[in-house]
Formats: C-alpha cells, structure tokens, sequence
C-alpha cells in the first residue's frame, strides 16, 4: 500500500469533483495507511443497456488508481436496480426491464470492466444476492428510512412533481436500493457521477442507522457525449464503446466536437497537464489534436496496431476520399431478391449497417444512405444488388453483398 498520505491525497483528488465530507476522507486514509488496512471503494453500474462506453470509463479510472494505491474495490452489478432504473436527469419514468435482460446485458459489463481495472484487489458483486432474499416486511423497514419531502428535495423529481409528469412509486425505491447496497458490501468510499450525490448521502444515512461507520462520497464528472452537449448515453446515440470496432471508435472521436477535447483528454487518458496544454494549443491543428486523441483511446482498448490501421483507414476514406482498403462481407439471403433487386430497409438490415428498422428508415431519410455510390433516399426504393455491392451507411459503414 502507499505509504504517503500526501501522494494519495492527490492522486484521488485529480479530477474529481467533490470529497465529502473531507475531514472524514483524510481520517480513512490516515487509518488504512497506519493499519495497513485497505479502504473498500464502492462503485454501482446498472446494466440498464448491453455494453459500457468512455462515460462509464471516467469512474472506473478512478477506480484503478485506488487499485494502484492499494486499496480494495468493490463493483457492484445493479441486476435488481437495474429493473428499477436511475432516476436520476430523467423527466420521465424509465422503462423497466426483466431480470433476465439486465442479467443478459450484465455479462457484456464484466467483460468489459476488466479492460479498465486490475483484476487484483477487486471484488465483483451483484445486489440481487441480498434484494432477492428480501420480503415485503423487509422492503417496509428499508421504505421507512426515508420521507417523501426528502425524497423531492432531488431536483429531477421535484421538476417532475412541479410539472405535474409521473414518479413511480418504484423510483423512490432507488436511492434507498443503492444506499443498502453501501450496508451490505460495508464500502468506506462510494464512488459516483455528480447527478448520483443525492444517492451517495443516502448510503451515509442508511450506514449511520445500521451504526456503521458511514462512506465518504466521491463525486467526478460527467462526460459529454459525442454531440458535446448532453451526457453520453446509450439511450441517446452519442456514446463511444469501448468495445467498438477500432475504426468505429476512431472515427467518433474525430467527430467529437473541439469544445470538449479538454475534458476528453482529462477525464479519459494519462496526459499530462503540459501535453494537454500543447495539443490544444495555437501550435498545434484542432484535426492533429483530435487524431493524437483517437490514437489514444483505440490504443488503450485495442492495442497498438489497431490503432495505426483505424488512422490510416481514417485518412484514406476522410482526407483521400477512397474507399477503406478493407470492408466487411454481409452475408444477404438470395429469397430478399426480386428482379435483382431488393428492399433497402431490409438490405441495411440484413447487412447489420443498421441496429433496426426504425434507425434505417432515420438514415434513409437523412440522405445517409448509397449503394455503390449512388445515394438511397426513398424508404421504399428497391436498389440492385449483386455480389460485390458496396453499401454504406454514414461516414463509417460499410458492408460488401456476399449473396447466399
């Protein structure tokens, strides 16, 4: 374990938004460190969507660097929050979902968790191992620690009751289910966004009521997506995965618009202050920048090499105006066929451009869509195909027809 407070202090301290309380933070550190006793650091994911993407990174960075200081931490799989949904920055009940697709969606999340933090000094949980087991006299006891006046001291849901827009009696169980999540794995630190503070106190409260020590709360920021406007989101197609293809990854960074590139480079890489500082400087061409980005980040998910291919392809499509030197085979069944022809919803689909329907109809209609490079603008149009066909749909997808 690292022995220096001082060291600890700052390394935890860079980046984030908030300690608190902080008195208490230093207390913990100064008592692991004479003890040589780790602290448990608590981080909650809900797999409310397959797959984690640079949003979630943010955290899980810090994560690590608790990791490399020697501490203990403990991720928390949200399978039964997850039914409930976070509240939290929404004006509108989230959908819920079954059980079985939180469980499905979290195996993508342990998968990929791992290419963020040491396997070592990491405990993985989910919260159904102790919100399965509970009745409803149990359910009523954890309900009673909390009052509906504190509930709508949370400014999403006192927007929501403002405007007279439904909550769900489920949605005040959230934060009470995340705080009980701080009693049963016994965190000394929680770990969360900065629209999460409201459910970070609630797990002090609920620590302080069962007479443990309560959690020191640990806020950090929140990643603009790729719009640079709003949080990324699954839910609002303007996140990055880290399990993107490297030229999928590649080619969203360099969309990303300048106003962010210091938070990205911030809150997503090692660099340091002074590099930061000269690639976004006047010395140096946003485009360069950008790409030193997305070099960056392809790197730490898919290696080295990956990387290089992802900028060259980049280059050749986006600065030469050439076709990528490499593009997937679709598989597309010979019966979609008539005439030669077939229906391009259905073709975009079937060459898996496109996650629905819906989404090819969008693209369609934007003008996003050509076919050996003729653009495709009726959502009905029948296009001819044959093997060898080129389709492409936004700036980054390409598929080539392999009849079968």
């Amino acid at each position: 374990m690292e022995k220096d407070i001082n060291k600890q202090l700052e390394t935890i301290g860079r980046g984030v938004v908030e300690i608190f309380p902080e008195e208490e933070f230093i207390k913990k550190l100064t008592s692991s460190i004479a003890e040589d006793r780790p602290l448990r650091v608590k981080c909650g994911f809900d797999p409310s969507a397959p797959d984690i993407h640079l949003g979630h990174t943010v955290g899980l960075r810090k994560l690590r660097q608790f990791q490399e200081l020697g501490h203990t931490v403990v991720v928390i799989i949200g399978d039964y929050t997850a039914m409930v949904g976070d509240p939290s920055e929404r004006s509108k009940t989230r959908p819920q979902l079954t059980h079985e697709q939180t469980m499905e969606n979290a195996q993508t999340y342990l998968d990929q968790v791992g290419k963020v933090v040491m396997q070592e000094r990491l405990e993985v949980v989910f919260n159904g191992e102790w919100f399965a087991k509970m009745g409803l006299a149990d359910v009523l006891r954890l309900t009673s620690k909390m009052t509906v006046a504190r509930m709508l001291e949370r400014d999403d849901f006192a927007l929501r009751f403002k405007d007279g827009s439904p909550i769900a009696i489920s949605e005040f169980l959230y934060p009470l289910m995340q705080g009980y999540d701080s009693v049963m794995v016994r965190a000394d630190i929680e770990l969360g966004a900065t629209e999460q503070k409201f459910n970070l106190i609630v797990g002090r409260a609920l620590q302080g009521d069962a007479g443990m020590e309560q959690q020191v709360c640990i806020t950090m920021p929140v990643l603009p997506g790729t719009d640079g406007v709003r949080r990324m989101g699954k839910s609002l197609g303007n996140y990055i995965g880290v399990d993107e293809e490297p030229k999928e990854m590649y080619g969203k960074v360099m969309s990303v618009p300048d106003s962010v590139m210091r938070q990205y480079f911030e809150l997503l890489t090692d660099c340091s202050a002074e590099e930061i500082d000269h690639l976004l400087s006047d010395k140096t061409h946003p485009r360069d920048a950008k790409a030193a980005l997305a070099s960056r980040l392809v790197g730490m998910y898919h290696g080295a090499d990956a990387a290089r291919k992802a900028a060259e392809q980049f280059d050749r499509v986006f600065r030469q105006g050439k076709m990528p030197e490499e593009i997937p085979a679709a598989a597309i069944p010979g019966d979609l066929m008539h005439d030669g022809k077939a229906p391009i919803i259905e073709l975009l689909r079937e060459a898996k451009l496109v996650s629905s329907n819906s989404e090819a109809r969008r693209m369609v209609r934007q003008g996003a869509v050509s076919v050996n490079g003729d653009k495709v603008k009726d959502i009905e149009a029948r296009v001819p195909v044959a093997n060898g066909t080129i389709v492409r749909v936004g700036k980054r997808r390409f598929a080539s027809v392999d009849l079968v």
